[in-house]
Parts: C-alpha cells; structure tokens; sequence
C-alpha cells in the first residue's frame, strides 16, 4: 500500500514485528495555534488487547519517537508489555504516538515548534483518558516532546525515560555535524523534504533488515508526506533567538526539579547526540540511572533489546515504590530476587563496611616539613641520578597544583582524565584532584588506542592533564575537555594541541592561594578503568572514603610503615606510597607495558629506595625472571634486602613464584587476589600455596578475605548461570561474591552492568565473574571466569583446573580450555602454546600426552605458536576468542591465527 494523502491511516499489513490490531486512529481536539480543529492520530495502543484479556494496567507508557522514525520504532516495548502482561507480570499499556505531521498520522499546513508538540501530545493523553501513573520515554527529538510534557505534569508522572536525545543546547555552541549539514541554506528542503536523504542517512545508522527499513520509509513515500520532517529539522532551537529555544529552556529548567525514578539508555556512537547531550542530561538528574550499550548508536532501539531493560527497571524502581501496587504484580523471579536480597542484606548488613579515618593524603599534610624522599622516578635522571622529590616538595607541589586549579575553574565534581604516565607528575597531580574533589579518571595506555578513546569519551572529563603524546591523541580523537599539559611546551605546540596551561602554570597561580574546601569522605574520587580483558574497559568507580579503606587495608595487612620503601612496577598501586606515607619508586620501564620490566630495573629502584616491598604484576614477574642472568652481585645484594614480594592482577604459577623469590630470598612472596572492582580482596604466600597443593583441590588457591572483607560462593547451574544462594560452604563451584569497605561505588554510567553485579546480593556485595571454590580452611580457589565455564552434557566445567593438568606436559609452555558447541552439549578443547610455528591441530604424540595428562575428556588439541592475552597483564588468556577460533577450526576454516 503507498499512502499519498494528507489524512491519517493505519499502516499496511504486514510489516515486520507490528500486530496490525494494536493500529489504531484517534480523533483529538487541536490544542494551542492549533484549538478549534480536530486532529486525527495514529498510535499503537495496548489498552483494547488487556482489556480484552482482562487485564487491569498498573499505568501507562506513553512512548514519542523521534525525527524522521514513528510509532513503530517501539514495537519492541509493546509486543514485550504484552508478552510479559499475559504471563502475570506487572501490566503496563503502552501508548506508542505518531507525532502530528509523522508517520501515519494526519499531514496539516500548521508549523508545529516544540511549544506547539508539547501541547499535541497533551491533548492526546487527554483525550486517551489515560488511568493510573504515566511513564514517558522518548527518543531523538522526541526526548524533548516527553520531557516538556513531563515537566508540566508531574502530578501524573512515574517516571521519565529517554534514548539518544538532548534537551539543552549552549549558546554559541555549534550544532553537530550532521545537523548543521541538514539545517544548511539550500539543504533543508532538498534533503529533508525533496528527497528522501535526511531519511536515508538516519536509517543508515543502523545494520537494519531490508523489510525493517522499508517498514521505516512506508509513511514517508512523497514529498507533502516528508514535509514533516523538513518541520522538524527547520525547528531545531540553535540559537538563543530560535522560536523553539524559551519551550526547550523551560523544559531542561524543570528537569533539575523532576525528583521521580528517571533511566537514560545511550548508544555511544551516535553522530548527533554525543556524550556532552548525555553528561548535561545527568548533570540535570544526577539521580538517573543511565546504561551506554558501548558499540550501538543513534538508534539504540533497533540494535539492542532495551524493551526488557525499561520493563525491569520499572519492576525496580516504579512498581516496587512504597504506595505503589503490591509486589505480587511484578514478575515471580522479580520478587524471588527482592525477597533473596532483603535475606542477604539482614545477614550481611554493613559486613566489612565501616567508614574509615581520615584523608589519602593525611600523610602529606603531616609530612610537609620533611625533607626525607616521598618519591623517586627511575626513569628520569638528574644529575646523572634518578630524580628524587622530598615529602616537603610533593606536599608544596600538591597544595599549588590543587589551588591551581580551582583557580583555573576546576571544582568538586568536575571530572580530570591523567594521560600521564606514573612518576612524581601523575602523583602530585592525581593528589591534587582529589584535594578539591575533582573525580580523577585513570586509563592507561594499555587499552590501546582505541580503548583508550573509548573510556576517555565515555567518561566526558572537563580537563584533560597529558604530555604530548596523549593532548595530540585528545585533539586528533576528539577527546572532551580543556587542555593543560604535564610539561612546559612550546607556544606553537600549545596552540596547535588546545593546551590552555601547563601544570608549571597551574602551579604558579595557586602559590599563595587559599585551597577550598576538601570533600566529603562519600563524595566520588575516581573512575579507574577495567584493563578491557573481558569487554569493552569499564569505569570502575571510587569514593574517597573507599580509596582511604584501601590504603589502611593495605598498610594494616602488610604492615607497611614510614621506613619500609615501596617499588611498584603496577601502575594501579604505583600510586599509594605517599598515601601509605612511605617512600615509594617506579622502575624505569613502561608501566602500561609490563613485559618492559628487567630484573635489573627492579634492583635499581630496590637499592635506591632501600625498599623492602616489590609490588609488580604477573607479566613483569615474568620478564624480570628472564632477565635475571644481567644481575651483578650488586644487584643480587639489594634484592637480598627485600622483605615482601607481591604479585597480583592475574594468577601466577608456583614455579615462576618460586624463581622470583630465588632472586629476593629473605622475601615472602604472596600472590594478592583483586580485581579493578576491589583492588584487594584475598591474599595467599607461597609457603600456603605449596601446604594448599597436597589438598587435591583444582584451580588457583589465592588465600582467604584482607581484613574485615568477605568472600562467598553463588553455585553455577547446568547452563554456567550462578544463581545459588552465596554461601560459605566448602567445596561449591560457582561466582566469587564479594564484599570489603574498599569495594568500589559502581560502574561509570553502566546500570546494567551494575545491577548484574548486585543479583540477588546486597548492597555493598559484587559479584566478581570469576568462578572458583572455597576449600575447608575458607581458602578461595579461582577456576576460571563465568563467561568462560564448559557446559558439557556432563555439567558444568571450570578451565583452569584442565589448564593446570595440560601445563604439566614437557612440551606445553601454556595452555587453554575452551568449549565448543551449544550450551548444554559443549565438548571441551585443550589449546597450548608447544613452540608450534603455525597454527593448528596438535600432532598425535603432542595430543596423546595432553589427553593422558588430565581427567577431562577431551575432544581435540590445538596448537598456537602464542595464546591471545589483554595487553595490560599480557597474562590473562581470552578464552572467548579462543573458542571461537577453536569451532571455525574444528568446522574444517583454513588455521589462522586466533
């Protein structure tokens, strides 16, 4: 059917995913310019098919698409309301609109503003007689339309959603891109009304269906039919003297009073509305809950199932409210999981969360007439010797830069991203930030390039502190923020990067001034980025009063005290020593690139801190072993004093442990368990490891819980999912739970990833996504990760116990075991590092030994000449590409590397 008249009419039959009988046309009396008329709507509207199955709706979603999409941008959320409805879920109806001028409804000669909209969709939701709480949710253009009506009627309303929208747009600011191209002189008409362009070019944002895209194009088939779209674009409030801009100013003003549940989905790759639109979106609500589905773009609806993400989240936040309906309307399993929290959080109330004392940088304030050495870069010579920074110097430093910046504009709150490397700079620039309360972001340069971009984007920081290399990545890339530079530069090279100061700069203008007030102990500190080894790298995110756990959980447990010297090679805690307020050197090696680290680098920066704890991370450990035929007797002297080895951030095998600690001998060697979610969490030496390993038991032992942290076990079901209730019962397989009063805040606008975290637990318990055991001495085993468990016919298979077996072969230097196959029938495949050239299956005598070496069946042996690792441990195996890789083998692919 191809609609050419200006009347309102259903959509044709058959088009994907759309139930022709929730179609539906309405009559409206016209409101505003337009009163005294009567307007005809199309809507897709759930209310006839509950009524029929009589169902009683709990409220009503009214749902507003955006420029040039319509109604059926929703059918996800209706066909999902209804699906849920007839099962006993809470029942929601679902009024999905098309806007006055848009898809199917009427075509008229009336320039509809914003203003104007706002007052349309009013007069719909009269006229619908709409029962119970209401629920906006818009998109595009229309996150504006159900905004402006949300504020004006917050009597009605439950809760606001939006997609990808904007509300504000700053005076003087450019449009994006790519509306400045469809708003230009002699563009607007052509390509948004002429022609179908403006259309396409939206549709194009997403990898659609054939059928979908034409399911999208149906109302738009003729030029008077797209003027509605010409409309929308032409009423973009650009400016402060747009016709649209006071309707648009109203709207975002309200919102900072609009107190009810509010969620904002965003795909990051959207070329209109960008993570300023989002930022400014939660700077107005910052009580939203907000997911960014990292790969989708403009049309978050189309790429990924957000229906059940909104239909759950109203379950949490709207119909779980006290006064609203009972919690027998939500869904079983929902109730199930309140009811399995309430248990967790009566038992465990406040388990290892008590609010510790003081500041991170208490030990600078009282050690700022020390001239003793707080900090030492072995990397950086000055006099032929490794630059020294004394206590007095740092804490000087520190106190400039913080005033500094508060004078440059920087205030509690604001977010500062830290391209620089670890050393005295980073240092007395991180402390800095946190003393006036900006929220520090760290991501380092291991996430490579494009991780990199991605976390800073994603985290939209108001000041950028670089060297070149990373302010020349900001310009090229992109990146948000104002500029300041770690170094003095050259003016040219300023200019040319956006460098408004330098950190020398910063650091004048704060000298004598005042500092503001310092934050409060709840008050966010820093987003530190994840090492992207299992996804896209999340913003973990930190309160001061959980850095400063941090700090005394790690000085309690090892005792560290003023004369005790740190050497770091982990960039994570490279930068605790001022905080412990012990001295403390960086190697001279690439932090982000562990495999830099010789042994000969670990005993210059142990004789010139006189350090008697080693922190260095499992791939450094590697390579300081290699390396270590380059010590002298020097060398091997100074090592000989350390007092503490510490490895941590991925498992470390016995034998490499052993060989470290032949090199520091008087040294006890422990192997912390953490992740970025909980830096510390148990903790285990090797004398434990060599008692743990007569046990029988499998995996990794990484001791038992740091202080007042605790640790618990949820069992994995046949299909790897682990819903069992955590406990500590020994000898159950499934998720690691944890919880300790340095555990992190959240995720960086990830609700998703935050609730999955908190399944069925209580607050201040994560779920970590390792999987392992707890052994009858309350020692944890890792196995594995969650994502990485072979679901075989036979149950649930962890990897790393078959791992441990392979490695056992002479020829096997490392090993993986991955499952291939549906969920439930996954048979299990060893891959091993044997020094094979090319890729491939193992020869018979190699696959006879791995086979012979463990108890698990195993369907085939392949070779790699090196498994596929994250580029921050250079460690953790990526079992998830490996077993893809391992089935297009196994399906008779061409052997590649994986």
């Amino acid at each position: 059917m191809r609609v050419t008249a200006p009347a309102a009419t259903l959509p044709p039959a058959g088009l994907p995913g759309l139930d022709p009988s929730l179609s539906r046309l309405v009559d409206v009396p016209g409101a505003a310019a337009d009163a005294g008329r009567t307007r005809t709507w199309h809507v897709l509207d759930t209310g006839p098919a509950l009524a029929e199955r009589g169902i009683e709706p709990h409220g009503t979603i009214v749902a507003v698409h955006g420029n040039p999409t319509w109604s059926y941008l929703w059918r996800a959320l209706v066909n999902a309301s209804l699906r849920r409805a007839e099962t006993g879920a809470t029942p929601w109806r679902v009024v999905a609109v098309d806007q006055l001028e848009m898809g199917f409804s009427e075509r008229t000669t009336l320039r509809r503003t914003l203003a104007q909209r706002i007052a349309d969709l009013d007069a719909l939701v009269t006229a619908l007689d709409l029962a119970g709480p209401v629920v906006t949710i818009g998109h595009d253009w229309g996150g504006p339309v159900s905004l402006g009506w949300a504020v004006e009627h917050r009597d009605r309303l439950a809760a606001v959603i939006a997609l990808n929208t904007a509300v504000h747009h700053p005076d003087g600011a450019p449009l994006p891109f790519a509306l400045r191209v469809a708003t230009a002189r002699g563009m607007l008409a052509a390509g948004t009304t002429g022609t179908t362009a403006f259309l396409d070019t939206t549709l194009a944002l997403a990898d659609l269906d054939p059928a979908v895209r034409a399911a999208f194009r149906s109302p738009y088939a003729t030029v008077p039919r797209r003027r509605g779209i010409g409309g929308f674009v032409a009423d973009i409030p650009a400016t402060a003297t747009d016709e649209s801009t006071p309707a648009l100013r109203r709207m975002s003003t309200g919102l900072r009073d609009l107190d009810v549940p509010a969620l904002f989905l965003r795909g990051p790759k959207d070329p209109v509305f960008g993570e300023g639109h989002l930022d400014d979106l939660t700077e107005r609500m910052p009580h939203a809950d907000v997911h960014r589905f990292e790969g989708a773009g403009h049309l978050i609806a189309e790429e990924r199932p957000y229906a059940d993400v909104v239909l759950d989240w109203l379950d949490e936040k709207v119909v779980a409210l006290p006064g609203a309906t009972p919690a027998d309307a939500a869904p079983a399993e929902t109730r199930a999981g309140r009811a399995k929290a309430a248990r967790a959080q009566a038992e465990l109330d406040g388990a290892g969360d008590t609010a510790p004392a003081g500041r991170l940088w208490d030990a600078l304030v009282a050690r700022r007439d020390d001239d003793d050495t707080a900090v030492i870069d072995m990397s950086t010579a000055r006099d032929g010797a490794p630059l020294r920074v004394s206590w007095r110097q740092l804490s000087t430093r520190v106190d400039e830069l913080a005033a500094g910046l508060d004078a440059f504009g920087v205030r509690a709150g604001d977010r500062v991203s830290l391209l620089v490397p670890p050393g005295p700079t980073l240092t007395a620039a991180l402390y800095a930030c946190l003393r006036i309360g900006a929220v520090v972001v760290v991501a380092d340069r291991g996430l490579g390039i494009r991780g990199l971009s991605r976390a800073v984007r994603g985290a939209v920081p108001d000041v950028v502190i670089g060297e070149v290399a990373g302010l020349a990545a900001a310009r090229a890339l992109g990146w948000p923020g104002r500029r300041v530079s770690a170094d003095t530069l050259p003016s040219v090279t300023s200019r040319a990067l956006g460098v408004e100061a330098s950190l020398s700069d910063l650091a004048r203008a704060g000298r004598g001034r005042a500092l503001p007030a310092a934050p409060d102990a709840d008050a966010l500190a820093a987003i530190l980025f994840t090492s992207g080894s299992t996804g896209p790298a999340k913003g973990v995110v930190y309160t001061h009063a959980q850095l400063t756990a941090l700090r005394d959980t790690l000085a309690a447990h090892f005792g560290v005290t003023a004369d005790t010297g740190l050497v770091t090679g982990f960039a994570p805690f490279a930068l605790l020593g001022p905080a412990l307020g012990t001295r403390s050197a960086t190697p001279d090696m690439d932090v982000s690139a562990p495999r830099t680290l010789t042994a000969t680098a670990v005993a210059a920066a142990v004789r010139a801190s006189d350090a008697r704890i080693v922190f260095l991370s499992p791939a450094a450990v590697h390579n300081v072993v290699a390396t270590s035929d380059a010590l002298d007797a020097d060398d091997r002297a100074a090592l000989a004093r350390v007092d503490t080895f510490l490895s941590t951030g991925a498992p470390v095998g016995i034998d490499l442990l052993r060989r470290a600690q032949e090199l520091m001998p008087r040294a006890t060697a422990h192997t912390p368990y953490g992740m970025t979610e909980c830096l510390l969490v148990a903790d285990v030496t090797l004398p434990e490891i060599e008692r743990a390993a007569v046990t029988g038991d499998r995996g990794v032992c990484v001791g038992r819980p740091l202080g007042t942290g605790q640790v618990r076990i949820s069992a994995i079901g046949p299909d790897g999912r682990a819903t069992g209730e955590p406990s500590t019962d020994a000898g159950v397989t499934g998720e690691v739970v944890i919880s300790a009063p340095h555990l992190k805040r959240g995720y960086f606008r990830l609700y998703l990833t935050d609730r999955e975290a908190r399944r069925g637990v209580a607050d201040r318990w994560h779920r970590t996504g390792d999987v392992g055991h707890l052994d009858a001495d309350g020692r944890l085993w890792i196995e594995g990760r969650l994502p990485h468990v072979i679901t075989t016919a036979e149950g649930p298979v962890t990897p790393v116990g078959i791992e441990q077996d392979a490695e056992t072969v002479p020829a096997v230097e490392r090993a993986a075991a991955v499952g291939v196959g549906p969920v439930g029938r996954q048979v299990v495949v060893a891959v091993v590092e044997a020094g094979a050239r090319r890729p491939g299956l193992a020869t018979p005598e190699l696959t006879e030994a791995v086979r012979a070496s463990t108890a698990q069946s195993l369907a085939a042996v392949l070779v790699v000449p090196a498994l596929p690792t994250d580029i921050r441990h250079n460690s953790k195996i990526d079992r998830s590409r490996l077993a893809a890789w391992a089935e297009r083998l196994l399906a008779g692919a061409k052997p590649t590397a994986p």
